[in-house]
C-alpha cells in the first residue's frame, strides 16, 4: 500500500481533469469526490476510476465543458438536463438546488437525466445533512445487475443514500448498492489477483462465480452474467427483495426524468439518471425534538448486546468517517496497481505525480 496526503491527491486529480477540458469547478468537483471516496475506504469509487474518467472524455462519453440546463422548475421540484456532462459537477449543483427549494419550501425534489456516473452517493446526501436536512440521494448506472431468475445484466446497481443529522456525533450516513456489492468490489478484487466470495456474481449460464475477471470482461463484451442483487441468487435470501429495490431505483431516477434505464445507457454517451430528495424536519413541527428522539433509537441500538466475538456495534456511517479521520492524519492510502496507474497516467500527460 501506498499514502499520499489528500490534497496533494486531490491537486493531481484536478489536474487531470483540467487537462481533459474541465474548468476549476468542474475539476474540483470530480478531485473531491473521488478522493473522498478513498479516504473513507471506499476504494471501489475513489481514484482508480481516473482512468475511466480521462478515457470517457476521449471517446466522448463525457463532455468535460458541459453545463446542466434547468427543464423544467417549481417551488419544490426540478427536472435537471446533465447534457452529459461529469456526473459529480452535475449532482452538486442539482443537490443544491434541492436544498435551496427545501429551505425555502420544506421539501426540494430533483431528477437528473444524461449525467454520468458521480462516486459515492454519500457525498451528496451528506451536502443536505450538513445544513441539517435529510438527505436522500439515488442514481442507476450501466446494465450491471442480473435480475432474479434471469442470467441477463439489464439493470444497474443503482445506489441508495438517506442521511439524518446528528447532534455533537457524526451523521447517520446509509449509502449503499443495490447489488450485494458494486462492480468496484470485483474490480479491486481482480487488481489484486483475489477471489470473489460465491453469491456476488454470476457467470454466462447464470451460476455463481468466485472469478471477478469473467465477470468484469463477460459485462464489457456482454456475454450475460454480472452482479446479483441484495439478497443474492434465486429468493431463498430475499434476492427478489433487492431486484425490487433496484427496479424502485430504475422509476425514481430515469422514470421520473424521462431518461435512459440502466440498459439504454452508454450506448454513445453516459446517459445515466439521477435523483435527490431533501426534507427539512420543521415540515412536521417536530424541529426542537427531532434529533433527540432520534438519538434514542441510535443509542439503543450500539448498547444492546453483542454477540460473541463482537467488539462493537456501528451505525451506517461510522467507519467511513473513522477512516476518513485517519486518512487526514496519516495520509490516503492506495493499492499498488491504482498507484502505479496514476503514475503512469501522470507521465503520459506529463503532469507532477505527488
Amino acid at each position: 500500500m501506498h499514502k499520499l496526503k489528500a490534497e496533494k491527491l486531490r491537486e493531481f486529480v484536478k489536474m487531470v481533469m483540467k487537462r481533459m477540458g474541465c474548468d476549476d469547478e468542474k475539476a474540483i468537483a470530480i478531485a473531491d469526490v473521488l478522493v473522498e471516496a478513498d479516504m473513507r475506504g471506499i476504494h471501489s469509487h475513489g481514484v482508480a476510476r481516473l482512468r475511466r474518467y480521462v478515457n470517457h472524455m476521449k471517446e466522448g462519453i463525457i463532455d468535460p465543458r458541459a453545463e446542466p440546463k434547468v427543464v423544467f422548475d417549481t417551488p419544490i421540484t426540478s427536472l435537471i438536463d446533465g447534457n452529459n456532462g461529469p456526473g459529480q459537477y452535475v449532482s452538486i449543483f442539482s443537490m443544491k438546488r434541492a436544498i435551496e427549494k427545501a429551505k425555502a419550501s420544506g421539501v426540494g425534489l430533483v431528477s437528473v437525466r444524461n449525467s454520468n456516473h458521480f462516486g459515492i452517493a454519500g457525498y451528496y446526501t451528506e451536502m443536505a445533512v450538513k445544513e441539517g436536512l435529510v438527505g436522500i440521494t439515488m442514481t442507476n448506472s450501466a446494465p450491471l445487475a442480473v435480475h432474479t431468475f434471469s442470467k441477463e445484466a439489464v439493470l444497474g446497481t443503482n445506489p441508495v443514500s438517506i442521511g439524518f443529522p446528528r447532534k455533537n456525533a457524526h451523521p447517520f450516513l446509509l449509502d449503499m448498492a443495490l447489488s450485494a456489492v458494486p462492480r468496484g468490489k470485483l474490480e479491486v478484487h481482480a487488481r489484486l489477483e483475489k477471489e470473489i466470495p460465491l453469491g456476488w456474481a454470476v457467470d454466462e449460464t447464470g451460476k455463481g462465480t468466485k472469478d471477478p475477471k469473467k465477470v468484469l470482461e463477460n459485462l464489457r463484451e456482454k456475454r450475460g452474467g454480472g452482479l446479483l442483487p441484495l439478497g443474492g441468487e434465486g429468493e431463498t435470501f430475499g434476492g427478489h427483495k433487492g431486484y425490487g429495490l433496484m427496479v424502485l431505483v430504475e422509476l425514481f431516477t430515469a422514470g421520473l426524468s424521462l431518461g435512459s434505464f440502466s440498459f439504454e445507457t452508454y450506448s454513445d454517451k453516459g446517459r445515466i439518471s439521477h435523483f435527490f430528495a431533501v426534507m427539512d424536519p420543521r415540515i412536521f413541527g417536530i424541529e426542537r425534538n427531532f434529533v433527540n428522539h432520534m438519538e434514542k433509537l441510535l443509542k439503543r441500538l450500539v448498547e444492546s448486546k453483542k454477540r460473541m466475538g463482537a467488539e462493537r456495534i456501528y451505525l451506517h456511517g461510522e467507519k467511513e468517517y473513522e477512516m476518513k479521520e485517519k486518512a487526514m492524519k496519516d495520509g490516503v492510502e492506495l493499492d499498488d496497481p491504482t498507484f502505479d496507474d496514476l503514475r503512469k497516467l501522470s507521465e503520459e500527460m506529463e503532469l507532477e505525480f505527488p
